[in-house]
C-alpha cells in the first residue's frame, strides 16, 4: 500500500530550497556591506546580522492586551472589555477564532459550560450554523464562527487587529510593559497594565522570558502530532453515514460506538484505494449537507514554533490529505465526485509550549479529582494522548495516559505567570504537566479559561494591581454582575 510517509520528491524539494536559501544568503550578506556593515563584523561573526536600534511609534496604550484571537483569546478579549478595561486583541490570521476558523477544527468538544459557550452556542444555533444538539460538543460551520466572532468582539466593544504578529514582549524590571508587532504597517510597540498570552504555543510568554516547557517536559519533543483538517463535499452524504462519526446522536449524546466503528469502516475505504494513512483513526464529520471535514493525517514531533518543521509538516500534511481523497473519489460509487474545497490556513497543533504558572496542573489532579477555591473551569474531557511516532500510531493511535480521569478544577494560578508580572495565559498554553495538557486542551475548556483570564485583568488593570492580587471571588462576582455565571 502507498504511504505518505517521507516521500521522496518532496524531501528533495526542501534539500533543493536550502541549499538556494543559504546561496542568497551569502549574495545579501555582500549587498549589506555595501549598506555601512563593516567587513570586520561580518568577519567576526558571520552567522548573525545586528539590527540597528530604532524608535518604534506606539499604536496603543490600554488596560488589556490579549496575544491571540483563538478560542480562550475572543473569550479573554470579550470579556475583559465587558467588564470595563479598554481591550485590544492581536490576531496573526486574517480572521478570528483561530483553530475553530483558520484551522477548520469543526468539531468542538467540552463546551457544556455557562457563559460565553452558551452564548456561541445559542447564536451558532440563531443562524442555523450548528449540526446537532449535544450538549457538550457539535458541528459547526467554520465561516460562520468567523463573522459571528467579529461580531460579538465589536458589539463588545473590543479593537482587534488581523494579520498582526507578536514579535517582542518587553519588561520594567519584572513588570511586562511592552509587545512588539510586525503587520503590513511595519514594527509597532503595544502598552497595557495587563497582558494575556492566549497564542496558544506561549509565544508571548517565552518571548517575555518566562519558563516554559513542551511535550513530556524541557523543550524538545516527543510532542503529540499535528493534523490538517480539511473540508471537502461529497456527493450524498447520506451514502456515506456508516463512514461519518456521530452521524446521528444518542438522544442528546454522543454515540461513540458509532464514531469507533465509522473511523474502522473509513480506514478500511482508504486501504482500499491503496493509501495507508499516518493517522489510525481516520474521522469524516458531517458539517452540513454534503459538507464533511476530512480528519486523516499526523505529523509526528514536530515544534509548534519551529518555523521550518511547521512550513514541512503542513507541505506533507496538504499532499496526504489530497492523496486520500483523490484516491477515495476514484473508488466511484458513494464516493464519486468527492472534492476538497478548502484546505486550513493554519495545521492543527496540539502540543505547544506551556507557560509556568503559579500553580501546575497534574496528572494527580487528573486522578483524584482535584477541587481547588480559585477554580476557573472543570474538564470533562478525558486524556487524549496521540502516538508520538508512526510506530506507536500503528499499535495505539490514542492512549490514555493510564489513568482513569475524574473531572477536575484548574486554579487561578494556573493562570498567571510564575516568573513575569502582569503577565496571564489562557489556552492550552496554561501551566501543566503533559498529561493533564491532554484533557483541558480542547476548546470548552479554553473559552472558561479565557473568560476567566479577562475577567481578571480588567479588575488588575483598572484598579492598579496585578494578576495574582486579585481574589476569584471578585471575578465572580463580576461574571455574575455582567450575567455571564447563574446569580
Amino acid at each position: 500500500m502507498e504511504s505518505m510517509d517521507n516521500k521522496p520528491e518532496i524531501a528533495s524539494l526542501f534539500n533543493l530550497n536550502r541549499r538556494k536559501f543559504l546561496r542568497s544568503s551569502v549574495v545579501g550578506a555582500t549587498a549589506l556591506s555595501g549598506l555601512g556593515l563593516s567587513e570586520q563584523a561580518q568577519a567576526q561573526n558571520p552567522t548573525t546580522f545586528s539590527e540597528p536600534a530604532r524608535k518604534l511609534p506606539i499604536k496603543g496604550e490600554v488596560d488589556v492586551v490579549v496575544c491571540g484571537g483563538g478560542p480562550a483569546g475572543i473569550a479573554a478579549a470579550i470579556t475583559a472589555a465587558r467588564a470595563g478595561a479598554r481591550t485590544q486583541l492581536l490576531e496573526i490570521h486574517g480572521c478570528l477564532g483561530g483553530v475553530w476558523t483558520a484551522g477548520l477544527l469543526t468539531y468542538i468538544f467540552d463546551f457544556n459550560k455557562p457563559g460565553l459557550t452558551k452564548e456561541i452556542k445559542a447564536k451558532l444555533d440563531e443562524r442555523d450554523a450548528r449540526r446537532n444538539q449535544i450538549a457538550d460538543q457539535f458541528v459547526y460551520h467554520p465561516d460562520e464562527m468567523k463573522l459571528l466572532l467579529e461580531e460579538m468582539c465589536a458589539e463588545a466593544g473590543v479593537k482587534f487587529l488581523l494579520h498582526t504578529r507578536v514579535a517582542a514582549a518587553y519588561k520594567d524590571k519584572n513588570q511586562l510593559t511592552t509587545v512588539i508587532t510586525e503587520s503590513k504597517s511595519g514594527r509597532q510597540a503595544w502598552k497595557a497594565k495587563v497582558f494575556i498570552d492566549a497564542t496558544g504555543d506561549g509565544d508571548l510568554g517565552a518571548q517575555a522570558g518566562n519558563s516554559w516547557e513542551i511535550g513530556r517536559g524541557g523543550d524538545t519533543c516527543p510532542c503529540q502530532p499535528l493534523t490538517l483538517n480539511t473540508l471537502a463535499v461529497v456527493k450524498d452524504a447520506s451514502a456515506l453515514r456508516q463512514y461519518i462519526s456521530f452521524y446521528q446522536d444518542d438522544n442528546g449524546k454522543a454515540n461513540m460506538d458509532w464514531h469507533v466503528k465509522a473511523t474502522k469502516e473509513f480506514m478500511k475505504e482508504i486501504n482500499r484505494a491503496g493509501i495507508t494513512p499516518s493517522y489510525g483513526m481516520p474521522t469524516l464529520f458531517l458539517i452540513r449537507d454534503n459538507l464533511v471535514m476530512v480528519m486523516v493525517n499526523h505529523e509526528y514531533n514536530i515544534k509548534a514554533f519551529d518555523a521550518d518543521e511547521i512550513t514541512e509538516a503542513t507541505v506533507r500534511a496538504r499532499a496526504e490529505v489530497y492523496n486520500i481523497v483523490r484516491g477515495l473519489a476514484k473508488l466511484g460509487g458513494p464516493w464519486e465526485g468527492m472534492q476538497i474545497v478548502a484546505t486550513p490556513e493554519q495545521i492543527g497543533i496540539r502540543d505547544g509550549r506551556r507557560i509556568h504558572g503559579r500553580y501546575t496542573v497534574s496528572k494527580e489532579d487528573l486522578v483524584v479529582g482535584a477541587r481547588h477555591e480559585d477554580a476557573v473551569v472543570r474538564p470533562t474531557f478525558g486524556v487524549d494522548i496521540h502516538a508520538a511516532t508512526r510506530s506507536e500510531n500503528e499499535k495505539e493511535t490514542i492512549s490514555r495516559g493510564g489513568i482513569k480521569m475524574k473531572p477536575y478544577d484548574i486554579p487561578l494560578r494556573a493562570l498567571i505567570a510564575k516568573d513575569v508580572d502582569g503577565l496571564m495565559m489562557a489556552g492550552r498554553c496554561i501551566s501543566g504537566d503533559f498529561t493533564a495538557h491532554a484533557s483541558y486542551r480542547v476548546t470548552g475548556n479554553a473559552v472558561a479559561m479565557g473568560e476567566a483570564a479577562g475577567v481578571v485583568a480588567a479588575i488588575a488593570a483598572k484598579s492598579k494591581r496585578k494578576p495574582h492580587e486579585v481574589e476569584w471571588s471578585e471575578a465572580v462576582a463580576t461574571l455574575t454582575k455582567l450575567g455571564m455565571r447563574g446569580a
